[in-house]
């Protein structure tokens, strides 16, 4: 009798869904994702209206949030995404801030994240071949890097290859501070107070507030643990 309810306990227990310890928020920082729904987040890929205007550009944003919840599930705790659709974009903006998350991605895949609304701090597949068609796209070098700067401008590239193998979570840690980036992946600093550039146009500075956008691109990626502070006027922007 004692060992079938032990036979029976282990049996529930390996059939039981399994479920991700909800993780720790990190003082002074509050979740963007609570891990178990889409709540605080809507489809919008800024590429695809940013020529649109009127009732087409209104069409285009409906159409994208309508999209949203069938290109973006939630997964153990998790936030997932195959590679099609409109990228996860924050309801709420926000303007100086440290970010922390960890992503996993897969081969041949790319994302990034959009720091008010703009791309990017860049996620890439490292095994990637080198292009002589564009040689200024360097995924050997690693992630982190803002790729949206100008080629050769500060930040575009990380300064050192920090990236996971494949199958294992990456932390990312962002400091915004005015136009000045920061980016630690993996607890290795890649970017050191780099301005990012405003991609729309750069004859503007980056925008004061945007929201956050977790890019996907080519395959699939997966989110967690997405916690944000806002930093008060005059902090330090490299931190510790």
């Amino acid at each position: 009798m004692k060992t079938n309810t032990v036979f029976l306990a282990l049996l529930a227990l390996v059939l039981s869904p399994v479920v991700a310890a909800e993780p720790e928020t990190p003082a002074g920082f509050r979740a963007l994702f609570n891990g178990k729904d889409l709540s605080g987040w809507h489809g919008l890929n800024p590429h695809s209206v940013q020529k649109l205007e009127g009732e087409k550009r209104g069409q285009n944003l409906a159409a994208q949030r309508a999209e949203f919840p069938k290109t973006w599930r939630v997964e153990h705790g998790e936030l997932v995404n195959d590679g099609t659709g409109p990228y996860a974009t924050s309801d709420e903006e926000f303007g100086d801030i440290e970010l922390r998350l960890e992503y996993k991605t897969v081969p041949k895949a790319d994302s990034g994240v959009y720091l008010r609304g703009t791309p990017q701090v860049q996620i890439w597949d490292i095994n990637q071949p080198d292009d002589p068609k564009r040689p200024d796209r360097r995924p050997r070098l690693g992630s982190g890097g803002l790729f949206n700067n100008t080629p050769g401008a500060p930040g575009r590239d990380p300064l050192v290859l920090a990236d996971k193998p494949f199958g294992e979570w990456n932390q990312l840690r962002i400091r915004q501070v005015g136009a000045r980036t920061w980016v630690w992946l993996n607890e290795k600093l890649v970017v050191d107070g780099a301005v990012m550039e405003n991609y729309w146009d750069r004859t503007q500075p980056l925008p004061s507030r945007g929201p956050l956008m977790l890019q996907t691109h080519g395959g699939e990626i997966r989110w967690r643990s997405i916690f944000v502070r806002a930093l008060a006027a005059g902090e330090a922007g490299q931190g510790k």
